[in-house]
């Protein structure tokens, strides 16, 4: 605990790694803290088509490598490892993790978000067993089966096509009657002959013996309960959860302003603690997206530079 970095970076996702190249390149000591894998939400995401300069044929995982291989050339450290908690207060700022306890001169939070759930009676007992949040890590379990995925914004779409690779036919559920994912998206969608649609349907439960065989939706408009049972050939079903996210902010309340859970910053990434910024999905914001979280990176880690020359 004896050493003091210019900054510590909270996240290792796309905000994190971008604030850490341009951490490293200020030559600041620069270390960034991911409790996983780096990448958060777009190292499980199968492609990649909007960010610039992006390879064809470009996936989550790969840009992250990129990205990652980029942030350590510059001195970026990067270790791995759970924090616990923070003291934001004061010049010097404490970050207790799992295994070891940081100092820094400034900290950037950029923990990002993780899937919601529905909340419905099943959720918890199948996930694992049938209920996923995790196209890239869990399709392949479930080749040859009926798949559903629940959503209708970006991701649950991005995700169903994806799905098409293992799945006999996939099933988006949709509370509305209309997509809220963007047109491009919508309409591949709609062309893939493995694609089928319930809409305005709900997810009531998820049930099985052991494992997910059968899921209890409803009609919205005519009330109408209906159950969803797996063939008997197969057994198993699976059931894909794409309706959002949640920021990673739990351990950050009390510490620095919020607003619905998201950290408030001002547009150079600035929380109400001084030495203290904030970038990606974790900020309170309209866009979440790999470039704007790229790009918020970018600024909190120029604005740290300018906060440590005073």
């Amino acid at each position: 605990m004896s050493k003091i970095y210019d900054v510590v970076i909270i996240g290792g996702g796309p905000a994190g790694l971008s604030a850490g190249l341009y951490a490293g390149r200020a030559h600041l000591d620069t270390l960034i803290i991911e409790k996983a894998i780096e990448g958060g939400q777009i190292g499980q995401t199968s492609e990649i088509e909007n960010y610039p300069g992006s390879l064809e044929g470009e996936t989550g995982p790969s840009l992250v490598e990129r990205m990652a291989k980029q942030a350590r050339s510059f001195g970026a450290e990067i270790v791995y490892d759970t924090v616990d908690s923070v003291d934001l207060d004061g010049g010097i700022k404490e970050i207790k993790c799992a295994t070891n306890i940081y100092q820094a001169k400034t900290v950037i939070i950029a923990a990002g978000a993780y899937p919601a759930s529905l909340g419905c009676p099943g959720e918890r007992e199948f996930t694992g067993k049938g209920v996923s949040y995790c196209a890239t890590c869990d399709g392949a379990f479930f080749q040859g089966l009926d798949i559903y995925v629940v959503g209708g914004g970006d991701a649950a779409v991005d995700e169903a096509l994806f799905l098409t690779k293992y799945a006999k036919k996939v099933t988006i559920i949709h509370r509305r009657d209309e997509l809220r994912a963007a047109k491009s998206l919508q309409q591949k969608a709609f062309d893939n002959e493995k694609i089928d649609f319930m809409w305005n349907t709900v997810v009531k439960e998820f049930k099985g013996e052991g494992i997910l065989s059968s899921i209890v939706v409803e009609n919205v408009k005519t009330g109408e309960i209906t159950e969803i049972k797996a063939d008997e050939d197969d057994e198993i079903l699976g059931a894909f959860i794409f309706i959002g996210f949640k920021p990673q902010s739990q351990i950050f309340e009390g510490k620095v302003a919020m607003k619905d859970g998201y950290i408030i910053t001002d547009e150079d990434m600035k929380t109400d603690v001084p030495g203290v910024f904030a970038a990606g999905d974790i900020r309170f914001k309209q866009v979440r997206q790999v470039i704007t979280a790229a790009a918020e990176g970018a600024i909190a880690a120029i604005m740290a530079e300018k906060y440590l020359r005073g």
